[in-house]
C-alpha cells in the first residue's frame, strides 16, 4: 500500500499524523516506541516502553512523551515469549488512543543482516525467508526480532515493515578490517568481522551535530558501554573499523562476555577441560566478563558500589582494555577529534569515563570534573583540544527515521 492509500485507513482521528511503531526484540526482552511521522520525517515520541524480564519476571515499564506511566498494564496473562509480549503491547498502544488503523509502517531492530542487507529495507515474504537463513550468524539473538516481524507482518499485512540492520552501518569498513586471517573457502562462507550496534552509531552521528553546535568531528571515537560494549571509529561518519567482529562476543569486555579471547583459550578448555560446545557458549556468553572478574555481578553500578578488590579488579580491567581498543581504533582513523560516550554505562557510570579518559592523558584527553559529575553533554574541558561528548543512546529514534524515509 502507498502512503496515501495507508494514510485513509485512519479510523480514530483526521489523518494528518500517522504513527510508526519501532520494535525492538530480544531473548528476554521487547522495546517499542511510536512516534509521530509524515512525509516531513519523524516528529514527536507519543509512546514508548518494553517488556522486560521474559519468561521468568515479567515487567512492564512504559512512557507517553517523557512521562512515565503509572496507569493499568497491559491485560491477559505474562508474556512467555516475546511474541506473546506483543500483543500486549498492541493492546496497550491501543488503549492510549492510538489505533491500529493509525499506523502507517513499523521498523524493527535486526541484529544481522550477513553481507546482503547493508541498508534498511521494506521486507517482503521472499526478505523474510532470506533472514531466516542468517539466523546462524546470531543464533542467540535473530529468532526472537524474526518472531516479532512475521507475527507483525501476519497481523498488519497491509502496510510496510522495515528491517534495519546492527550490522549495516558497518558495511563501509574496509577489506583489511573486515576479513579474517582464514582460508578463502571460510570468507566465502560469510566467515568475516562484521560489527554490532550500528544503529545507535548512526544515531551519534546523526544527533551529535545539533547536540554541539558543531559539524561532526572527522575523525569520530565512540565508546557503546553497557551490558553489551563495543566502541567505533567514524571517520567522516562512516564506520572504518569496530571492536565486535564475527559475532557480539568480540571486543570490549561486557557484563558477562569474554570480549577478545585468545582463541587457543578456547580449544584449551574443551582438549584440557573437556568442555562442550555448550557449556564453552554459557561460559563465554553468559558467566564472563565483569561477572567473571568480579565473582559477584555483572551490573556496573553495582560493582562501582561494592567496593571490593574484586570488584575494583573488573572495574579497571574493564576501562584498561576499552583504552587499549581505542588506542587500535584511532591507528584506523589515521588520528582523533572527538571521543563520544554512550550505553547505559557510558551515559551514566562517572568513575568508568574518567577511568578511561586517564588512559589517554599522555594525548592530551582531560575530563572536567564537575561536567563529569553532572552527566552534561560536553565532559570535557574548555582548554582541551580533543572534546569529549556524552549523548545518550537512541535506537528507537533510528529505527523511525529510517522508516520514514523508505515509507513516505
Amino acid at each position: 500500500s502507498s502512503p496515501a492509500s495507508i494514510q485513509k485507513t485512519c479510523a480514530s482521528k483526521s489523518c494528518d499524523m500517522s504513527y510508526i511503531l519501532t520494535l525492538n526484540a530480544g531473548s528476554s526482552s521487547l522495546k517499542f516506541s511510536v512516534y509521530e511521522a509524515d512525509e516531513d520525517g519523524v516528529g514527536a515520541l507519543e509512546l514508548s516502553g518494553q517488556w522486560s524480564g521474559i519468561g521468568s519476571r515479567p515487567k512492564f515499564s512504559a512512557k507517553r512523551g517523557s512521562e512515565p506511566y503509572d496507569g493499568a498494564l497491559p491485560g491477559g496473562s505474562p508474556p512467555k515469549a516475546p511474541c506473546d509480549a506483543l500483543q500486549s503491547v498492541l493492546r496497550w498502544i491501543s488503549n492510549q488512543g492510538i489505533q491500529l488503523a493509525d499506523i502507517a509502517g513499523t521498523s524493527h531492530r535486526i541484529v544481522h543482516g550477513g553481507t546482503d542487507f547493508k541498508s534498511p529495507c521494506i521486507i517482503n515474504d521472499s526478505g523474510v525467508s532470506a533472514l531466516h537463513k542468517l539466523k546462524r550468524l546470531a543464533p542467540l539473538h535473530m529468532p526472537h526480532g524474526l518472531a516479532v516481524l512475521e507475527n507483525i507482518r501476519e497481523q498488519l499485512p497491509n502496510i510496510p515493515h522495515v528491517a534495519c540492520f546492527d550490522t549495516a552501518f558497518h558495511a563501509t569498513q574496509p577489506d583489511e578490517a573486515t576479513r579474517l586471517p582464514l582460508p578463502q573457502a571460510f570468507h566465502d562462507k560469510g566467515y568475516r568481522r562484521y560489527g554490532f550496534h550500528g544503529l545507535n552509531y548512526e544515531h551519534i552521528v546523526y544527533e551529535l551535530p545539533d547536540l554541539t553546535g558543531h559539524p561532526l568531528p572527522e575523525r569520530l571515537l565512540v565508546y557503546h558501554l553497557g551490558n553489551g560494549a563495543s566502541a567505533c571509529a567514524i571517520l567522516n561518519g562512516q564506520s572504518v573499523a569496530t571492536t565486535m567482529g564475527y559475532t557480539p562476543l568480540d571486543g570490549l569486555i561486557m557484563g558477562t562476555r569474554t570480549g577478545s579471547l585468545d582463541p587457543g583459550i578456547v580449544l584449551a578448555l574443551a582438549r584440557d577441560e573437556g568442555m562442550s560446545i555448550d557449556a564453552l557458549e554459557a561460559l563465554l556468553y553468559k558467566q564472563s566478563g565483569l561477572l567473571g572478574l568480579s565473582g559477584r555481578s555483572s551490573d556496573m553500578q553495582t560493582l562501582l558500589a561494592a567496593e571490593d578488590e574484586a570488584s575494583e579488579r573488573a572495574i579497571n580491567h574493564f576501562c584498561y582494555w576499552a583504552a587499549r581498543h581505542g588506542g587500535s581504533l584511532i591507528t584506523a582513523m589515521g588520528g582523533l577529534d572527538a571521543i563520544v560516550f554512550t550505553g547505559g554505562i557510558g551515559e551514566n557510570a562517572v568513575a568508568v569515563r574518567d577511568k578511561i579518559i586517564r588512559h589517554w592523558n599522555w594525548l592530551g584527553a582531560a575530563i572536567d570534573n564537575e561536567r563529569n559529575e553532572a552527566n552534561s553533554t560536553e565532559l570535557s574541558r574548555d582548554n582541551s583540544w580533543l572534546k569529549i561528548w556524552r549523548v545518550p543512546a537512541n535506537e528507537e529514534a533510528q529505527l523511525a527515521r529510517h522508516a520514514a524515509r523508505l515509507i513516505y
